[in-house]
């Protein structure tokens, strides 16, 4: 049975149980995948094609939750990010901070949404995207704000179309609120053992271990053909 192509979330996923820096366990299986793999964040564009050079992977990627869609060499950026812009102004403007030290270079590349740290308030950001007619995800890692019909599964669709691949043959692999569209899309979607509870009741498979370790287990039996994990996710 062929390998299928798969699309897989960095942080919380490809991380170390602590939740930072990519477990260097995961880059030789993602390097010899013999099918297409999709790099599928949050994070704003450079770092998912950074991680694809670093990995020796083709540079497919979704970034920004689905805004950015980047795939052998082709981007498409999806939604309309004036009110995002907007959005920004205003919460500067109100004396909110997003929360980043220094450079904030979690913003800094940050293309079509914007990122703020979970120790702000939740309220007056919400408040401003419904009143712009965003919405905030909340990724475990970060507040995201942005176009409502920008999403991680959208943006996959788009990605596959790109590879002359079917979505529904991708597998999903997450943790994340944000992943859950992923799962949506495709046929197959894994969340890891520290997962959302949002993720695991979206997901097909919920694995017992927890971010790369589980990322790493559950390349290894869809390769297999031998996926395990609960399937009771409601």
């Amino acid at each position: 049975m062929p390998t299928p192509p798969i699309a897989v979330d960095i942080d919380g996923t490809l991380t170390r149980s602590s939740g930072m820096g990519i477990d260097p366990r995961v880059l030789d299986p993602l390097a010899k995948w013999p099918s297409p793999v999709v790099i599928a964040t949050g994070k704003s564009f450079p770092y998912p094609v950074a991680l694809c050079q670093f990995i020796g992977t083709p540079e497919r990627v979704i970034a920004e939750n689905g805004g950015i869609v980047y795939v052998d060499k082709e981007t498409i950026k999806l939604g309309d990010d004036n009110a995002v812009t907007a959005l920004e102004e205003e919460y500067r403007a109100a004396g909110y901070q997003f929360g980043w030290e220094g450079a904030d270079t979690v913003n800094r590349w940050r293309e079509t949404e914007l990122a703020v740290a979970r120790s702000q308030p939740l309220e007056p950001l919400t408040e401003l995207a419904n009143k712009h007619g965003l919405e905030v995800v909340d990724s475990q890692y970060a507040y995201h704000v942005k176009d409502p019909d920008i999403s991680k599964g959208a943006a996959l669709k788009r990605a596959a179309e790109l590879l002359d691949r079917s979505v529904s043959e991708f597998v999903a692999i997450g943790d994340s609120a944000n992943d859950v569209s992923m799962f949506e899309a495709v046929d197959t979607g894994i969340a890891v053992g520290n997962a959302a509870d949002v993720a695991k009741k979206a997901a097909d498979y919920v694995l017992d271990k927890e971010y790369a370790t589980g990322t790493v287990a559950a390349l290894q039996q869809i390769k297999a053909g031998t996926l395990q994990g609960s399937t009771d996710c409601e």
